[in-house]
């Protein structure tokens, strides 16, 4: 049974077909500029479906017996990635569902929030499931072909974002994310003052690792199922950030239009904000130790050419 769900899982039809699928399934949603319960329901237990089905066949990779490492620690940390935005739709729909979350946006650009949320998730867990074939594939091919002159040669752009990726740097910069929100959210009001420099510096994080791991795609190009690896987990974080600058756009356009540029939230609502910027973070930070995890990948990882894990055949 496993193996027929792997099957299914590692079918590119599948995979090119989901975001076709949820496109015409939200348009269908928003004809009339209403979501009843049951399509919203319908909405949310298909993401449930999805995201879960992702974390347990990664899950599952990272605990086949490999002589590569690197691979495990990237299962691991994907894994950890989609736990964080599996929990953040757990509490969305949740809320959504009982009716104790209100519009995030005026109308009609509160569907447009919803929309948007709904196809960046499937493209998300599409293009991670995509690149999940290629991680498979290095890991079956893997060869240490690695000299200790190779592994010593960083540029300036490694040092610097291994400056900014080391552990302990990471936990301050989560410590003072969570001590924002707890500072901001004592009188439970939102001013566009706050909205931005919360959206603002989500963006810089995201946007910084995105340029990072774009370049480590041109970096690793000659080792084709490397580059496309990097490039199905660049293109996810990538549909976050579009989604992640939406939202916040959305939500400052709001506040400039209110009164005093502030908004008075109800307990549940700006329970929701703080939960899902820390969820943001938490996945922010999962990104940098799967990028670390990319360069140390990018470092070791070498696949003679002709090989199936080089993603090259014989001519």
């Amino acid at each position: 049974m496993g193996e027929l769900v792997a099957k299914v899982i590692e079918d590119e039809r599948l995979v090119v077909g989901l975001p076709g699928m949820a496109l015409v399934w939200r348009v269908f949603v928003s004809l009339d500029r209403t979501e009843a319960l049951w399509e919203s329901i319908c909405s949310g237990l298909s993401l449930f479906l999805l995201g879960w089905i992702c974390f347990g066949y990664i899950h599952a990779l990272s605990r086949q017996p490999t002589r590569w490492p690197v691979s495990t620690m990237l299962y691991h940390r994907i894994s950890l990635g989609l736990l964080v935005l599996n929990g953040y739709l757990l509490l969305y729909y949740g809320l959504r569902w009982t009716g104790l979350l209100h519009m995030e946006a005026y109308l009609p650009q509160d569907f447009i929030v919803r929309d948007i949320r709904y196809l960046t998730f499937v493209l998300t867990y599409s293009a991670i499931l995509w690149s999940m074939k290629y991680l498979k594939q290095m890991q079956e091919g893997y060869r240490f072909l690695v000299s200790p002159s190779k592994l010593a040669d960083r540029s300036i752009r490694k040092r610097v974002f291994k400056a900014i990726i080391d552990e302990r740097t990471l936990l301050v910069l989560i410590g003072l994310a969570f001590l924002w929100r707890t500072v901001i959210s004592f009188d439970y009001t939102l001013t566009i003052g706050e909205s931005m420099a919360s959206g603002i510096a989500l963006l810089i994080i995201g946007w910084f690792l995105l340029g990072y791991m774009f370049a480590l795609t041109v970096e690793t190009r000659t080792r084709v199922a490397l580059s496309r690896l990097i490039q199905g987990l660049t293109f996810a974080l990538g549909t976050l950030n579009v989604y992640v600058l939406l939202y916040y756009s959305m939500t400052w356009y709001r506040l400039v239009t209110t009164e005093g540029f502030r908004e008075a939230l109800a307990l549940l609502d700006s329970l929701f904000g703080d939960l899902g910027f820390f969820s943001f973070v938490l996945f922010y930070f999962t990104a940098m130790l799967i990028a670390k995890a990319l360069e140390k990948a990018s470092s070791d990882y070498i696949v003679p050419l002709g090989t199936p894990a080089a993603g090259l055949t014989p001519g």
